[in-house]
């Protein structure tokens, strides 16, 4: 029986070095094998790195678990970028500066110090029978009548101000300055209890009330101390300030004029409290400031009365 040849198709071996050269193509690239409907190229369910585990759904090609490898984000830690200079800021008032690998206008903040507390200050520079008096929250309405006090007996003073109130009152800051007073910072917002705050928030209140009272005051504006509101000093604010350049100040007379105890009251507990060397805490600011101003005209020729002299606190 004779039998007709089978004829093969001369499209066949094209097809074939077709499938072929997309089978080598998928090998290169980790993808599976041609042939779907469309004639496109299918990822794999989980591609495999050389050498490492491959653990499925990662698509990355590491174990679950396993450590980064050396010079990734994750293995390196990252060095903080230390407080931003005075007057450099944000439209916000944050401090600007980037930590490396992080992203650029993120303010950045020195890392927290679980350290020990740093001293605060409690005593006059030059100690003696000498007096440091103190005024927070100000600038304010009674800013005004405690300089003319304090000009009248030739006394000068250091002022706490807070960030805010400074930056809405250029022109009291700037008397202070004149007059030979000097000044402190007391935060931006007067937050309590101050030592309970997150790092970047204690780093925020702190250097940008300095940045505020340094651009109210003017160029050459210098602040020495920092007053933590409440007096909520911990080792990490502490630290803050001093990295700032500015010493943490407390004091040691603490006549509470702020609640309004009554004119007498303020009077006769700074009379009973001070010693010599002593440091008082009064207010400018913060509220009505009547009693204070009408308690310092009785203090002020008392103390020189009684010998003091007037100085700065400790730094």
């Amino acid at each position: 029986m004779h039998r007709t040849p089978t004829r093969r198709s001369p499209l066949r071996p094209h097809r074939n070095r077709l499938i072929a050269g997309c089978i080598a193509v998928a090998a290169v690239l980790g993808l599976s094998a041609c042939g779907t409907a469309s004639g496109a190229l299918q990822p794999t369910a989980t591609a495999t790195t050389p050498g490492a585990a491959n653990t499925p759904g990662t698509g990355n090609g590491t174990a679950a678990g396993t450590a980064p490898a050396p010079g990734s984000d994750a293995a390196q830690p990252r060095t903080p970028t230390a407080p931003a200079d005075p007057g450099r800021a944000t439209a916000t008032g944050k401090p600007v500066g980037t930590t490396p690998g992080a992203t650029t206008g993120t303010p950045a903040a020195p890392p927290a110090h679980p350290g020990q507390a740093t001293k605060v200050i409690g005593s006059t520079a030059s100690g003696g029978r000498t007096v440091a008096l103190t005024f927070d929250d100000g600038p304010g309405p009674a800013t005004g009548q405690v300089l003319d006090l304090l000009a009248q007996y030739h006394v000068k003073a250091t002022f706490c101000e807070i960030g805010q109130n400074a930056a809405a009152n250029p022109a009291l800051v700037k008397r202070v300055l004149a007059e030979g007073h000097r000044l402190c910072d007391h935060s931006v917002h007067h937050p309590q209890p101050f030592e309970k705050l997150p790092h970047d928030k204690a780093v925020y209140e702190i250097s940008a009330a300095r940045d505020m009272i340094v651009k109210a005051g003017g160029p050459g504006t210098r602040v020495g101390w920092f007053r933590a509101p409440g007096g909520g000093f911990n080792a990490d604010n502490e630290h803050i300030a001093a990295g700032l350049g500015m010493d943490s100040l407390g004091w040691s007379v603490d006549p509470r004029d702020w609640s309004r105890p009554g004119v007498a009251a303020i009077v006769s507990t700074v009379q009973s409290q001070l010693k010599p060397g002593g440091v008082i805490l009064m207010h400018d600011g913060g509220g009505d400031r009547s009693q204070t101003v009408a308690a310092l005209k009785q203090l002020l020729p008392w103390l020189v009365a009684q010998g003091y002299t007037f100085d700065f606190p400790a730094a």
